[in-house]
């Protein structure tokens, strides 16, 4: 297994459109394991952990703007190393 994780910080219209919801239900179909969670300015923070392939496929969903009713303006990615793996992806 080639391991991978990223934060990402999704900018634009991405709080109160189901952006968490959708990014959770989207990642849980390509396996991978985190969270997507509110900031206080307006951003969403995703944690994404699991096989390179899929988490590249769900930075590559956030780039393309995630669920419909959402407007991304940008992402900004960063490779993460966490204490411990994640056991699920949440939204919290």
């Amino acid at each position: 297994m080639s391991a991978a994780c990223f934060k990402a910080w999704v900018h634009g219209r991405v709080q109160g459109v189901g952006f968490r919801y959708s990014t959770q239900a989207e990642a849980r179909t390509l396996g991978v394991l985190g969270y997507a969670r509110n900031l206080d300015d307006g951003s969403v923070e995703v944690l994404a952990w699991g096989e390179a392939e899929q988490v590249d496929a769900l930075i590559a969903w956030l780039k393309a703007g995630g669920p419909r009713s959402a407007r991304v303006e940008k992402v900004l990615v960063e490779p993460h190393q966490p204490a411990e793996p994640p056991r699920d992806f949440t939204t919290g």
